[in-house]
């Protein structure tokens, strides 16, 4: 029996399930690393525990639907490269959420009224610094 671990089950030894996000996050950790594109059985190695091929094939094709890395055919197989850093791939996800809800303003209200004093003086500073600010 292959003791790999999958998407959906627990990791050889017992430990816990890794989450979608926390797997994409270590594969572009993984391609940022790396000293050019890649192939998958090079990101597969470098990885921590011991991933089956196919679930990081679906993290690589997932992370691509994300524009988070690009693939490009090298002989018969694909090398792969990072396009995105963690930050990059969590405004990807945040983006994703904010598109897909109807009522935009409700969801960035919620949010930006749920910030820290700190995170708020940070998006603050950064709207601050927009070229089409009208009160200049």
């Amino acid at each position: 029996m292959d003791n790999r671990e999958t998407a959906g089950s627990l990791p050889a030894g017992g430990g816990r399930r890794r989450g979608q996000g926390e797997l994409e996050a270590q594969v572009l950790s993984v391609l940022r690393t790396a000293p050019g594109p890649v192939t998958a059985a090079w990101v597969q190695e470098r990885l921590p525990g011991q991933l089956a091929y196919t679930t990081v094939m679906t993290i690589l094709s997932r992370l691509r639907a994300k524009n988070a890395v690009t693939r490009q055919r090298e002989g018969r197989s694909f090398v792969w490269e990072a396009t995105a850093d963690q930050a990059g791939l969590a405004a990807l996800r945040m983006r994703r959420v904010l598109d897909g809800e109807r009522d935009r303003e409700a969801v960035l209200t919620s949010f930006v009224t749920s910030l820290s004093p700190e995170d708020e003086r940070v998006l603050r500073e950064l709207l601050g610094h927009t070229d089409d600010d009208p009160e200049e």
